[in-house]
C-alpha cells in the first residue's frame, strides 16, 4: 500500500486496513533481512503472503501440516525464532514488520497460542494485571483486574476460583484454551491472531471457545480475528467472512465459507504440488 502523503498520519490510519501483509517471507533465526540478506527460497518457511484483514472481519487460515501457517501467526506478534526476509507487516497504516513483540501487544495485536505456556508460582489474576498494565501503560490494581475478570468469566460461563489458580499449571487443554480467551477479553486487541485453538480440544470444549471468541465480538465488534485451524468445527462457530488456503508457504486459494467446507470434504492433494 502506498500511503497518500497529502493525508495526516491518524486520518491515514483510519483509512487503512487493520492488517495488511504483503510480499511476506519467512525464515527460522531470529536476525532480519537486514544484517544478511534474503535467505533463499529453499530456507523459507513462508514464501510470498500477502492478506488483508479488516476491522471487525474473521479471517481462516487453514492448511496442512508444515504449510507454515504458525510460522506466519508467531511472526505478526514478532516472535524471535523467526526472522522476515521480504515483504511488510503493516497494522492500521503503520508498518510494523519489525517492531518488538511487547510493541506489538501495547499497540493492539493478540496472540493465542496453540500451546499456552505454564507459568508456576503466577496466578491468573496476577498475570492479567501485569498484562493489562503493560498494554495500558497505567498501574492498574487488582482489585480492577478482579473486577473485570469477574465479570468476564460470568459472560464465557468459568468458575471464578479459576483466577486463584497457578497459570496453566495443571489446567486442562478446554481450561488452557479458555483462558486465552479470557486474556484476550480484558485485554482488548484491535487484532486477535487465534493459533490452532481448536487443537486438541473435544466437541464440547470447542463449542465453549467458539462461544467464547463470539461473546468477545458481540461486546468489541471491530475486533479483527485470523483464526489458523486444520478443521472446520471451529469456523461453524465463528462464520469467516474469508478462508484462505496455505500450501507449502503460500496463500493457494481464497474464497467464502464455502472454502472451508470443500477442504473439510476433499482435503489438500488437489492443491499440492
Amino acid at each position: 500500500m502506498v500511503e497518500n502523503p497529502t493525508l495526516p498520519v491518524d486520518l491515514v490510519t483510519m483509512t487503512a486496513p487493520l492488517l495488511e501483509i504483503e510480499g511476506l517471507r519467512i525464515a527460522a533465526g531470529g536476525t532480519d533481512a537486514g544484517e544478511h540478506g534474503e535467505a533463499g527460497e529453499h530456507g523459507q518457511i513462508v514464501r510470498g503472503v500477502d492478506l488483508v484483514v479488516g476491522a471487525g472481519e474473521v479471517h481462516a487460515l487453514m492448511g496442512p501440516n508444515g504449510a507454515g501457517k504458525s510460522t506466519l501467526a508467531a511472526t505478526l506478534l514478532g516472535h524471535p525464532s523467526y526472522r522476515v526476509v521480504a515483504g511488510s507487516i503493516r497494522f492500521k497504516g503503520e508498518d510494523i514488520t519489525h517492531w518488538a513483540t511487547d510493541a506489538r501487544a501495547k499497540a493492539g495485536l493478540f496472540l493465542a497460542f496453540q500451546y499456552p505456556e505454564t507459568i508456576e508460582g503466577v496466578s491468573v489474576v496476577q498475570f492479567l494485571r501485569q498484562a493489562m498494565s503493560a498494554r495500558t501503560g497505567q498501574d492498574i490494581s487488582v482489585l480492577e483486574v478482579r473486577l473485570a475478570m469477574t465479570e468476564w468469566m460470568d459472560r464465557l460461563g468459568m468458575d471464578p476460583s479459576f483466577g486463584e489458580r497457578y497459570l496453566n499449571q495443571g489446567f486442562s487443554g478446554g481450561e488452557k484454551k479458555r483462558n486465552e480467551i479470557l486474556q484476550m477479553a480484558m485485554l482488548e486487541p484491535e487484532l486477535a491472531v487465534l493459533d490452532e485453538t481448536d487443537s486438541g480440544l473435544d466437541i464440547d470444549a470447542l463449542g465453549v471457545v467458539g462461544r467464547g471468541v463470539r461473546t468477545v465480538r458481540e461486546l468489541h465488534p471491530t475486533l479483527g480475528v485470523l483464526v489458523v485451524t486444520h478443521y472446520q468445527r471451529l469456523l461453524e462457530a465463528l462464520v469467516p467472512d474469508r478462508v484462505h488456503l496455505l500450501v507449502d508457504g503460500r496463500i493457494v486459494e481464497s474464497g467464502g465459507p464455502e472454502l472451508a467446507e470443500k477442504i473439510e470434504k476433499d482435503g489438500y492433494e488437489s492443491w499440492r504440488r
